[in-house]
């Protein structure tokens, strides 16, 4: 119940009537995934994440929330349990609707907020949308986490913070707190090097489903990388509202 009710409070509760008056020219989709977070994070963590980052930048940039893609591309995570996924294909093709149905209702912009390190095609549907003008933005990107991560004062490096560490925590401690259950310090695990993830998977690289450091998480650093990633996120509308 106390998810549900987290879940409530990040999906749109506009009308169309509410959108009608916005007349909003981007709107913005977040993307998360259903797996395993370890023993004491929830399976919609990547969801709750994108949801929180999506609902930011909508307030902040007066945009269009779309709910969220709360299933997609986790096969890394299986079979630890509780992961559920969907081919790229079909990630691919959903997205590819909600652009197009977008362009049809007359929001011709699109940014796609990105939970879950796993959905490589979203590359792929943000450049061949952008072959024929400026249409799509995949959101953060690298450099917008790196910037997230030193402007938070992170203790732990990306390389070393891969899976329900540091950030992942600090996120949720500051927009969803009562998601994060008793013992997450205990978690800490290290792999920094994984050469060959996409062969043998997360289960080749740890025992408890983490990468990382979930103990250095903390509300703080959560609010500071939210406040960072909405900084960020208007270089990138301007050069997505620039549309040609």
């Amino acid at each position: 119940m106390r998810e549900a009710q987290t879940m409530d409070s990040l999906i749109t509760d506009a009308t169309s009537a509410d959108e009608r008056r916005r007349g909003p020219k981007v709107a913005v989709l977040p993307v998360g995934s259903f797996e395993q977070h370890g023993e004491h994070l929830p399976l919609t963590t990547d969801t709750v994440v994108a949801s929180m980052i999506a609902q930011r930048i909508a307030a902040d940039y007066d945009l269009f929330l779309l709910p969220p893609i709360t299933v997609s591309c986790s096969h890394e995570h299986a079979p630890m349990a509780g992961t559920v996924s969907i081919s790229a294909t079909t990630l691919y093709a959903v997205v590819n609707d909600i652009w197009r149905s977008l362009q049809a209702s007359g929001v011709p912009g699109l940014i796609i907020v990105n939970g879950h390190g796993g959905n490589y095609v979203l590359a792929n549907v943000v450049q061949e949308a952008n072959t024929t003008g400026r249409h799509i933005a995949l959101f953060p990107v690298r450099e917008d986490w790196h910037r997230a991560r030193a402007e938070a004062k992170l203790e732990s490096s990306s390389a070393e913070d891969m899976h329900g560490g540091e950030l992942e925590v600090s996120l949720l401690l500051h927009g969803a707190p009562e998601l994060v259950r008793e013992g997450i310090e205990y978690d800490d695990h290290s792999a920094p090097h994984r050469p060959h993830l996409l062969t043998v998977g997360m289960a080749g690289y740890t025992g408890n489903g983490i990468i990382g450091q979930p103990s250095l998480g903390t509300p703080a650093k959560g609010k500071a990388i939210l406040d960072s990633l909405s900084r960020s996120a208007a270089a990138h509308l301007t050069v997505l509202t620039e549309l040609t």
